[in-house]
């Protein structure tokens, strides 16, 4: 079958929707590390919706960790299919990422962040990438860190980490006299503009003092959240895109058809008409990140490990399980909501609703499996803080240990199958799993959290339910 490229665009049947305007007369503005599933189903597709008004504001990926995206879009002149999953699917052709760099390929990388048309460097390295401590600050101690603190002892040194190329490119940009720059972090972090913002400088401060002052100075490191359920590409979809297509696509993306993209105000230059793509440009985005990480992020989190443990596969199997689905819904009526803050013009009781539906849509197959990644990463900004919250205010925290229980059985299972699983921590996960107060004593993911009694015994709690086959440790 022919392959997706600007030279067989044509050859797309009309139903099938494709880049509004000139791609050769396109100049990159954005360099985003981290051009996955997630930021191609999100920002990429926003920025092409953009791209029909303003020419400048092409997307230059940059891939830290692996070549696969690279080998898949380069071929297609970074071209790719995005399919939006609802009663019936609809398929649009992707073209603002311009190239997608790797790191073999550190000049590239560094003459794209420092260009004089790069306005805004944006990611979605998920948050292990960014190699922060159980406090939410930069973790020197980390390896990725200490070499790049070490590299950066030569002239013309080459960074390993995320924070190193920002700091990286931003000293060129300073050194080459041009301006600073936005930072737009677009994962599930609370708070991530600004924990990147203190991350960064205090790396530029060890490493180069006078660039550290001028980022203080002339960035801008702007608070962010993305929402859209993004399944991960399968043989499946591969199949339906070319089937709608007629063309062979290396590594096409699906997602729901809701998406939201809440950005705070705050930007160290021009900043792009997003709006024309539906983005949100607000002047607090806590509160929207807040809501979307305790209740679409944390149940999804509590679906996928207390699904996996009942044989489940996805998040609409989940949902179909009465009571599993019951259970999460009083978990984001009863014990989330209580903890978020809505912001204007958001009604919690209906965007509760809105995000059961979006669970239960059956055109979505998100495996539990996925969710399940980097555990020891998402559970404390998706159900700790919330945890904390409500024992500080009193309230009963036994739902919410339950997830909490679930992923303890989740890592003993493995441990004792032999298996290994996706997670930054998975060495030392693995060896504490057969004691799962020992996982808890685990400060870097619990904090003090861990030896809280009342926390203990909730989790404790959740354990001997699951064990028994409940899914409340309270009465009903």
């Amino acid at each position: 079958m022919t392959r997706l490229s600007a030279n067989t665009l044509a050859a797309l049947p009309a139903a099938v929707a494709q880049p509004q305007y000139d791609r050769t007369a396109v100049k990159a503005g954005v360099v985003h590390f981290g051009p996955g599933a997630f930021h191609r189903a999100h920002q990429a597709a926003a920025f092409d919706t953009l791209l029909a008004q303003d020419p400048r504001w092409g997307i230059t990926g940059v891939s830290l960790n692996s070549r696969g995206v690279a080998d898949a879009l380069t071929p297609q002149d970074g071209l790719y299919t995005l399919a939006l999953l609802d009663a019936e699917t609809e398929y649009r052709v992707i073209g603002s990422i311009l190239k997608v760099l790797t790191k073999d390929e550190p000049e590239a990388i560094l003459a794209a962040l420092a260009h004089a048309d790069t306005r805004i460097v944006s990611s979605t390295v998920t948050e292990k990438g960014y190699c922060l401590g159980a406090d939410g600050t930069l973790d020197f101690a980390h390896p990725a860190i200490k070499a790049d603190v070490e590299a950066s002892k030569t002239e013309g040194w080459t960074p390993g980490s995320f924070t190193g190329w920002l700091v990286r490119g931003l000293q060129a940009r300073r050194l080459a006299g041009l301006p600073g720059m936005t930072v737009l972090c677009c994962d599930n972090l609370t708070d991530n503009g600004r924990k990147l913002e203190v991350a960064t400088i205090a790396l530029a401060e060890v490493i180069d003092a006078e660039t550290a002052r001028w980022i203080a100075e002339t960035c801008a490191f702007p608070n962010a959240m993305v929402d859209s359920i993004t399944p991960a590409t399968d043989d499946a979809l591969r199949n339906r895109v070319a089937e709608a297509t007629g063309l062979e696509d290396a590594w096409p993306i699906q997602r729901e058809r809701f998406t939201q993209w809440v950005i705070e105000d705050r930007f160290a230059g021009e900043r792009p008409a997003l709006d024309v793509a539906g983005v949100t440009f607000a002047s607090e985005v806590r509160p929207f990140e807040a809501a979307k990480l305790r209740l679409l992020n944390g149940p999804h989190s509590a679906l996928a490990y207390i699904g996996l443990g009942r044989g489940l596969e996805t998040v609409a199997d989940a949902m179909a399980d009465r009571e599993l689905a019951a259970f999460a819904e009083r978990l984001m009526r009863d014990d989330i909501a209580p903890s978020v803050v809505a912001p204007p013009g958001l009604d919690l009781s209906r965007y509760i609703s809105d995000v059961l539906a979006r669970f239960a849509n059956p055109a979505i197959r998100h495996l539990l499996s996925q969710i399940a990644w980097d555990g020891s990463q998402k559970l404390p900004y998706r159900l700790l803080d919330t945890t904390r919250e409500a024992l500080a205010a009193g309230r009963p925290i036994e739902r919410l240990a339950l997830p909490i229980a679930a992923w303890l059985r989740f890592l003993a299972a493995a441990a004792e199958e032999g298996r290994t699983i996706t997670d930054p921590l998975a060495a030392p996960l693995l060896e504490r799993a057969g004691d799962w107060r020992r996982v808890l004593a685990m400060r870097e993911v619990f904090g003090e959290l861990g030896n809280d009694t009342r926390f203990v015994e909730a989790v404790e709690a959740g354990i001997a339910a699951l064990e028994a086959g409940r899914l409340e440790a309270l009465p009903a």
